[in-house]
């Protein structure tokens, strides 16, 4: 991507809040993204559908006719699966859908996806901390006065509950701590709303450098 200065419109300001360029100046990577917003649907599958098979249905097993003399067709057991009532054959079962995606994969992943909105212009950054009580009016005026359509993430700090609660009760707007955020949220938003302290949280979340400040190895 270019390396001009990143910036983002700032609500209520007439300044523009930069973007650091280590998370939304990344390249749009399609494979690692496309892993890893698959991986972040596979993890919310619950995975509890099951079904009983043939050995499991509460079923008699007396024979149901006698072998020789009816002019009948021989007969087996009735818990088979092309019987009514019988069990089924290759069902379903409890079990997890999760799969592993390495952790800078995935990091990079996120970076991709925020570049995009980067890159188009579909993210905006606002002062959650302005928010002293829950008030949707206010929430609503503010992406009123955005102009951009939904379906509009908004990604908040986990303390910002009354920034949480004036913009979860919105039509098309998903509202998520910044630390719960996954790449098939990002990637799947129209446009996305951050605020200050959600913007920190993502740099760290984003950067492949460690708390010491040394950069992780490949």
């Amino acid at each position: 991507m270019a390396s001009a200065a990143l910036k983002a419109t700032t609500l209520g300001k007439q300044a523009k809040t930069d973007l650091p360029e280590a998370v939304f100046g990344e390249d749009f990577h399609e494979t690692l993204v496309h892993d890893a917003a698959r991986a972040d649907l596979a993890a919310r599958r619950r995975g509890t559908a099951s079904t009983l098979g043939r050995g499991e249905v509460s079923m008699t097993t007396a024979k149901a006719w006698r072998q020789k003399g009816t002019g009948r067709a021989r007969v087996g057991a009735l818990s088979v699966p092309h019987r009514r009532g019988g069990g089924v054959a290759f069902g379903p079962k409890p079990r997890h859908h999760t799969f592993k995606i390495n952790r800078k994969a995935r990091r990079r992943a996120l970076r991709s996806a925020l570049s995009v909105h980067a890159a188009r212009d579909s993210i905006a950054v606002f002062d959650g901390a302005g928010y002293d009580s829950p008030s949707t009016k206010t929430a609503a005026e503010s992406l009123s006065k955005w102009g951009k359509q939904g379906p509009t993430l908004v990604l908040v700090d986990g303390e910002e509950t009354a920034a949480m609660k004036s913009f979860r009760n919105l039509p098309r707007v998903t509202v998520l701590p910044a630390s719960a955020a996954g790449v098939a949220d990002v990637i799947g938003a129209r446009t996305l709303l951050v605020s200050e302290a959600a913007l920190k949280s993502l740099e760290s979340l984003g950067s492949d450098v460690k708390r010491g400040g040394e950069k992780e190895s490949e």
